[in-house]
């Protein structure tokens, strides 16, 4: 049965129910098999506990994670090359997991393979999905309708053994964004308008360059990053990208229009006023962050190396207030991909099934986390 508990977290998180332009309907998650309930006061008075549930289990390095309109998610393998449908049913062991599609054209190798997954804001009526994926010469983003076949719209990403980036989603502009990594020993293409390495990029459905890019030929929407695995917005539309890989310090960016995030000139702050610094960094050995999610008012990243899901509560002027939180601290392993579900919980996966991973009899797993405050989760 999936594995449940309650833990006690000190913060000021505060996660509602999702925005109205989340689609999906709740999955049907299985009943918890055991709870043990604890709280701790919080800085703004109150308190808080989070629910922690083991949805699926026994998983090959999950990577991506979207969701479709009934509730089920789209999860990417980075070395099988499948794509996995995850719910919306469940049975005694958690939520049922099948194999939607296995991609012969992706190669795998190092920390590249299939990585990021975003489903078509559309997708009602075009049932498109949207994944980055490597091959044995470069990084790609594609198209597919799950069952046919998959047709790249943007090659040429490069790709290297450590630092292929993935990260992809849409926005709330309804443009398709994805991140890259530089991938190099010097960073050289980090700061090269001309390279699609080290870069977020921005792109309508077909990969063209989308209108209001900060140049009008150009994919490029902000430069100088070294290896970003995750971006998220919030409700103000802030965007938010993990930055990995870096020898010093993991980061956790505010991305705007135009803007060089320092690679790899800086790693971490920078006294540069041409360089923009993080909203908040740690060392490397505690963070390694993948995936990032935004839910109300905080922002979540997962990390490998750091082994925990990371919180931060912002203001809507962009101010983290306190200090941020962790969960999930050791207990689960590796930590990459994390999203937020429908129903305003979080889905966090694990990456143990991969070179410095100790997997578990149970490993991979993905993983629900549903706060007390504000009602998250409420399926």
């Amino acid at each position: 049965m999936a594995l449940a508990a309650v833990l006690g977290l000190t913060s000021a998180c505060s996660f509602g129910p999702p925005d109205p332009d989340q689609q999906g309907a709740p999955p049907n998650l299985p009943t918890p098999s055991s709870d043990q309930s604890g709280e701790a006061d919080d800085p703004s008075g109150g308190s808080s506990e989070v629910a922690v549930t083991v949805l699926a289990k026994q998983l090959d390095v999950p990577w991506g994670m979207a969701f479709l309109p009934d509730g089920s998610a789209l999860v990417t393998e980075r070395d099988t090359g499948r794509i996995l449908k995850v719910g919306p049913e469940s049975d005694a062991e958690g939520l049922t997991v099948t194999e939607a599609q296995r991609l012969s054209e992706v190669q795998a190798s190092g920390d590249g393979g299939l990585l990021g997954i975003a489903v078509s804001p559309k997708y009602e009526t075009d049932k498109t999905v949207y994944v980055y994926y490597s091959t044995a010469k470069d990084n790609r983003v594609g198209k597919l309708v799950l069952g046919q076949k998959l047709t790249p719209i943007l090659t040429g990403i490069p790709r290297s053994t450590d630092a292929n980036g993935g990260a992809l989603a849409f926005g709330p502009d309804g443009q398709l964004y994805a991140g890259t990594g530089d991938g190099t020993p010097t960073g050289s293409q980090a700061p090269n308008p001309k390279s699609l390495g080290g870069k977020i990029l921005r792109m309508t459905t077909a990969g063209k360059p989308s209108a209001g890019n900060p140049v009008k030929t150009s994919l490029v929407w902000s430069s100088g990053h070294h290896n970003v695995q995750g971006i998220s917005w919030d409700k103000t539309k802030r965007m938010y990208a993990s930055e990995s890989g870096q020898k010093k310090s993991g980061e956790l960016n505010v991305i705007a229009k135009g803007k060089n995030y320092g690679w790899p000139k800086a790693d971490g702050t920078s006294t540069d006023p041409k360089l923009a610094d993080p909203l908040f960094s740690w060392t490397t050995d505690e963070s390694g962050c993948s995936g990032v999610a935004a839910l109300d008012q905080t922002i979540a990243t997962a990390c490998l190396l750091g082994k925990r899901v990371y919180l931060l509560n912002v203001t809507e002027n962009g101010t983290v207030l306190g200090t941020p939180q962790q969960v999930l601290a050791n207990e689960y392993g590796r930590l990459r991909s994390i999203v937020a579900a429908p129903d305003g919980s979080l889905w966090v996966g694990t990456s143990n099934q991969e070179e410095g991973g100790e997997p578990g009899p149970d490993d991979d797993r993905i993983i629900r986390l549903v706060f007390s405050d504000g009602g998250a989760g409420r399926s």
